[in-house]
């Protein structure tokens, strides 16, 4: 999920010789910090060293950094927006109305390919998803509502009268837990590894874990983008940790690598977030 602080869009051009329509891969990664320009030179080297390991000339390749789900939204919304980069619970929030076929996973520096969420409460609050009927559970995945209330599997799902609030100031949401005030705040691995550091850590208590789930996918927008041109992009995401311009490039936006989807583990991420049947 760190590889996500600074998200990117590559736009995914016509093939050697080929003047096709340009076409554009759409990263969104919703509460996380940065901005477009801040994050700019790194995807700059991204997109160069991705066009080269593709086979494509270095102008078929941009990037942009877009950290709202409005904005990224808006930007996976137009025609030429053919691949999407998201966290799992953008993925699975919009992916069926986006029509985002799956097809990688994200490994971060300092993270992995899957990540384990973790919601924290006041100690001696909660022990039960009932505890948590009049709380308000802010998370910086709060943005996708159906993933942070199922998100916890054998713990339960979170109550309909519960609020779900996105927030990227976790550190303020985690005070008012330990405050006492009916909050409770869903982590992602990162933030679940931090917890101890607070000074405040000792009035908080980690209440349920999730099983471990994909943390970032790579995939394809609808059938915008032509099989060719797709296998021709992916072969250049699984080759960049081999090459050293490809490898300094993936850790100047903290990815390690790209893999293959693992299909098991996204169909139990959909079945926990999936609604309950009524």
């Amino acid at each position: 999920m760190r590889a996500l602080l600074v998200a990117v869009l590559l736009a995914a051009g016509p093939a050697p010789g080929r003047g096709a329509e340009r076409l554009a891969l759409v990263a969104c990664a919703p509460g996380y910090p940065g901005s477009t320009a801040e994050a700019q030179p790194a995807m700059d080297a991204f997109a160069a060293a991705l066009a080269r390991a593709a086979g494509w000339p270095p102008d078929d390749l941009g990037a942009i950094y877009e950290s709202t789900e409005r904005d990224g939204l808006e930007r996976l919304s137009r025609p030429d927006a053919a691949v999407a980069l998201t966290p799992l619970p953008f993925f699975l929030q919009h992916g069926e109305a986006l029509k985002l076929a799956p097809r990688l996973q994200v490994e971060s520096r300092g993270g992995g390919l899957t990540e384990v969420w973790t919601l924290v409460a006041k100690r001696g609050r909660v022990a039960s998803p009932g505890d948590l009927a009049a709380f308000t559970i802010a998370s910086v995945a709060g943005y996708a509502p159906a993933f942070v209330r199922g998100a916890l599997g054998a713990f339960g799902r979170i109550p309909e009268s519960a609020r779900i609030a996105a927030t990227s100031q976790v550190l303020t949401a985690l005070r008012r837990a330990a405050a006492g005030e009916d909050v409770a705040v869903l982590l992602d691995g990162a933030q679940a590894a931090a917890l101890p550091t607070l000074p405040f850590a000792a009035d908080l208590a980690p209440v349920a874990r999730s099983a471990p789930l994909p943390a970032a996918l790579v995939a394809t927008v609808g059938g915008r983008l032509a099989p060719a041109r797709w296998k021709a992009l992916e072969r250049g995401l699984l080759a960049l940790p081999g090459d050293p311009q490809g490898a300094a490039a993936l850790e100047g936006i903290r990815i390690v690598r790209f893999a293959p989807v693992d299909g098991a583990a996204l169909a139990a991420a959909r079945r926990l977030t999936s609604s309950p049947a009524r």
